[in-house]
């Protein structure tokens, strides 16, 4: 037990600042969370899809790609003229609609007249927006999700928020947008919570291992102090006399009331920063590829793009289960979902999302040992998708 009281002492003396930064940026992330990528963002920089400079078909576009497991192919309105984006488990890649040339964004005047489609779509004012940098990644783009869109501009719009975009230089994307005040609190927040410098961060690898070892640890050191204070606990009424005295007893007291908040909130924080270490990550690559199947690109009816609405911003043509379905969208909560090949035994009519025919013959590519279970998915997670989703188990 004595070692116990020794181990716990110092750990608290090592951690006690680590703890109480964890719990103060905490309580400033509740408030004010990190600045993340966002659909709404997204589709705010986005115009109306100008039929009439759309010449090539979407099977041209993947043909052109050279993408060979191509399953997602975007035709969206972007200030320049519309532009197809391709991608697949192994790259992706923008291509004019016009004429299937390369559409990277590669001009300031481009990307000041996507901020301002942004500016006008949120009521902003981008009089004075300019771009201030072509950035590999900065303090609020250091994450590996946006690694396919570097290197990405940088726009101040000069307003009264202090808004700042950061556009794709890959599709032309608004990626992430941040204000003053979110950054202020940020620096308080997330990057002092997760211990988020940038020259740490970049290094994905050591900051992931630095956080796994550091929430471990902590993990142990308060499962030292609960340890202690059961023992205490115990011994204390059987000798019917005190464990502590003064300041040791309010932290005796306050450890055992909040123990299972504790332990249970940096337990938690520990599994978080697990990534595949001690349990499984994201599903391989192989699976994503199962549950696409191989989409008959160049089945797509030649006269796809005649069904193009006036209203319509983003067009997306994606595989699941060997099929291949469009999606219209005007807004971002706002989509109509339809078989671009429809078979005869097949739900061709246009809806908002899959049906659950529709989602079981995908789980029959995974083979005949599998069951379907109810579960909540994410609605991002595959295009047309329900919140409420089957889980495939096997």
């Amino acid at each position: 037990m004595r070692v116990f009281v020794v181990l716990h002492r110092w750990w608290g003396v090592a951690f006690c600042m680590v703890f109480a930064a964890w719990f103060a940026s905490g309580i400033v992330m509740h408030f004010v969370p990190y600045p993340a990528r966002s659909e709404a963002d997204r589709f705010a920089g986005l115009v109306a899809i100008n039929r009439d400079q759309v010449a090539r078909r979407p099977a041209d576009a993947v043909a052109a790609s050279g993408i060979h497991d191509a399953s997602r192919v975007r035709l969206v309105g972007r200030s320049d003229g519309p532009i197809y984006l391709i991608s697949g488990a192994s790259a992706a890649i923008a291509l004019r609609a016009f004429d299937l040339g390369n559409a990277r964004l590669a001009s300031d005047q481009t990307a000041l007249a996507i901020a301002a489609v942004y500016a006008r779509s949120r009521g902003l004012d981008a009089s004075g927006a300019r771009v201030t940098g072509l950035i590999a990644y900065d303090q609020w783009t250091v994450a590996g999700e946006l690694d396919g869109d570097r290197p990405l501009y940088r726009i101040a719009l000069n307003d009264a928020a202090g808004s700042e975009l950061y556009l794709s230089s890959m599709s032309g994307d608004v990626v992430l947008v941040t204000t003053r005040t979110a950054r202020v609190l940020g620096y308080f927040g997330s990057i002092v919570h997760w211990l988020y410098p940038t020259a740490l961060r970049h290094h994905q690898r050591i900051w992931s291992a630095m956080m796994w070892w550091l929430s471990l640890l902590g993990t142990v050191g308060a499962g030292f102090g609960i340890a202690i204070g059961l023992v205490r606990l115990i011994t204390t009424n059987r000798r019917a006399g005190p464990a502590y005295r003064g300041l040791q007893a309010w932290h005796y007291r306050l450890g055992l009331v909040f123990a299972p908040f504790i332990l249970g909130w940096i337990f938690s924080g520990f599994l978080s920063m697990d990534y595949g270490r001690l349990f499984s990550a994201n599903a391989p690559p192989a699976v994503a590829l199962a549950l696409a199947g191989a989409p008959p690109w160049d089945h797509l009816p030649a006269a796809e793009m005649l069904h193009v609405a006036k209203a319509s911003r983003e067009i997306e043509w994606f595989a699941f289960a060997g099929q291949i379905y469009r999606r219209d969208r005007t807004a971002p909560e706002e989509q109509q979902l339809s078989l671009a090949v429809p078979e005869t035994d097949a739900i061709s009519g246009p809806r908002a999302f899959l049906a659950e025919d529709e989602i079981d013959s995908a789980a029959n590519l995974f083979g005949r040992n599998c069951g379907l279970h109810r579960c909540f998915a994410s609605p991002a997670a595959t295009p047309g998708t329900r919140s409420m989703a089957r889980r495939v188990r096997c």
